[in-house]
């Protein structure tokens, strides 16, 4: 349903100039005695946050269920037409939709309402893959301490084909029918898919999550057709798919057909749970701020943004870094501008609540939800922020069950959290409380979610 010429979301207004598409939406409805929730899995990126707030408002009213009981998990997909406007994604509360938008909700809900007749038993199975050939981790750091956000030419001249530190888990999840035939899969990976994606220059695709799920559908085809393949965004706030910038279709399909091949190898050796049932559970975190910057530090911030906006509009090309931001050459100097002159206001902010005498009354926390579901032996743990790895780790540590698969992008924000050891940094994940009005994140950090998912966690297996 996408067009070329549509609008997307670029900060210099550039239109989608070719679709490779589709983009897809999953719904899974899950029941087990009295408790019912419906799993909604889409190839969009998490800034159309008011567009899933309405899905899952109106398939909740559909299906009869309540709000919470309705997930989202974006793939976090950047190569997207834009899908709502007028709103940011931190009040994303009335929605102004785009026809596009409107047009999914529709098509949505309309699946939604034969999801109930459709309930049939399945068996829970499930199985990990290991991949290790299309992401690397995004934050880089200097021989002075200071780390920044690795983008492609960064990442070539730390040697051939550089991953770093990275999370190689391919977990697949099968509902098997009463026939022994996938009824559905359940897929998860850990990095930003990025591969197609360059802000000025937009393409529609799903990247490498939907070519992979196409490629384990595929596999499974049968006089019945296609099983649905729900894909699970990972923790995935300091890791990327390779070739950022660069690598368009091509590359975001062969990278695809890497996880494809893993997934299916992985199908292919399914257990059965031992475990029946299921669980759901809603557990609130606070994660804590730090004090504000001083108000020197703040000035001199002010004045070097300023002279970088400065530089940028002119056309300056080593408009390369500010406050701790790094850009690449593959950004116009217009774009680079754009992405600080989104980090103004958090300085003036900051400094006008020291002027002000009120920066000892900024917020101490910050709740977020996270949402734990228990299918039979595997546990999924929803996070609703851009979660750093080491928080997706924590939680797959601690848990009891034989499978647990920790996810970031869930249900209802953008946010970059930090894990404990990774907070305080400048770099532009690190300090994401700059496109927002919210202090810096203080350690533990988003650590606090990994407890709370390992609570519910341990309740549940027991």
């Amino acid at each position: 349903m996408c067009r070329k010429g549509d609008p997307t979301n670029g900060a210099t207004g550039a239109s989608v100039y070719r679709v490779y598409g589709p983009l897809k939406t999953t719904l899974t409805l899950l029941s087990y005695g009295d408790l019912r929730i419906c799993l909604i899995a889409a190839d969009f990126a998490t800034w159309t946050l008011g567009v899933w707030r309405e899905l899952r408002k109106e398939v909740a009213s559909v299906l009869g269920l309540p709000f919470s009981h309705v997930v989202y998990f974006s793939s976090h997909n950047h190569s997207t037409p834009m899908m709502e406007v007028g709103v940011t994604a931190l009040d994303a509360a009335k929605p102004k939709l785009t026809r596009r938008a409107r047009q999914l909700l529709e098509l949505a809900c309309k699946a939604a309402k034969s999801l109930p007749r459709r309930l049939e038993p399945v068996t829970i199975w499930w199985s990990l893959g290991h991949e290790k050939r299309i992401s690397y981790n995004r934050k880089g750091r200097r021989a002075d301490g200071s780390t920044f956000l690795m983008r492609e030419e960064d990442r070539l001249l730390y040697g051939v084909d550089f991953c770093g530190d990275i999370d190689t888990h391919a977990p697949v999840v099968c509902l098997k029918g009463r026939d022994g035939r996938p009824v559905a899969f359940l897929a998860q990976f850990n990095a930003h898919p990025v591969t197609s994606y360059h802000p000025e220059h937009l393409v529609v695709h799903g990247d490498y999550p939907r070519t992979a799920c196409d490629m384990l559908s595929g596999h499974f085809k049968d006089r019945r057709g296609l099983p649905p393949v729900s894909f699970l965004q990972g923790c995935a706030g300091d890791i990327n798919s390779k070739k950022m910038f660069v690598g368009g279709v091509r590359w975001a399909e062969r990278y695809g057909r890497c996880l494809g091949q893993t997934y299916i190898r992985a199908a292919k050796k399914l257990r059965r749970s031992e475990r029946e049932g299921m669980d759901y559970g809603i557990e609130t975190a606070r994660i804590p701020f730090a004090p504000l910057p001083s108000p020197r530090v703040l000035e001199c911030e002010i004045q070097e943004i300023r002279d970088f906006i400065a530089r940028g509009r002119a056309g300056d090309e080593n408009t390369l870094s500010c406050v701790g931001l790094n850009f690449p050459r593959a950004l116009s100097p217009a774009y680079r501008t754009r992405l600080v002159e989104a980090i103004l206001p958090w300085s003036q902010w900051a400094l006008n609540m020291h002027r002000r005498g009120k920066a000892g009354q900024v917020p101490r926390h910050f709740e977020m939800k996270v949402y734990v579901i228990r299918l039979g032996d595997v546990g999924i743990a929803g996070l609703p922020c851009e979660a750093f790895m080491g928080i997706g780790r924590l939680i797959r540590d601690g848990s009891p069950l034989p499978l647990t698969i920790p996810c970031g992008y869930a249900n209802e924000t953008d946010f970059y959290v930090t894990d404990g050891p990774n907070t305080g940094d400048g770099d532009y994940m690190s300090a994401w409380y700059r496109y927002t009005l919210h202090p810096p994140l203080k350690k533990p950090a988003g650590d606090v979610l990994a407890h709370a998912a390992l609570k519910m966690l341990n309740r549940f297996a027991r």
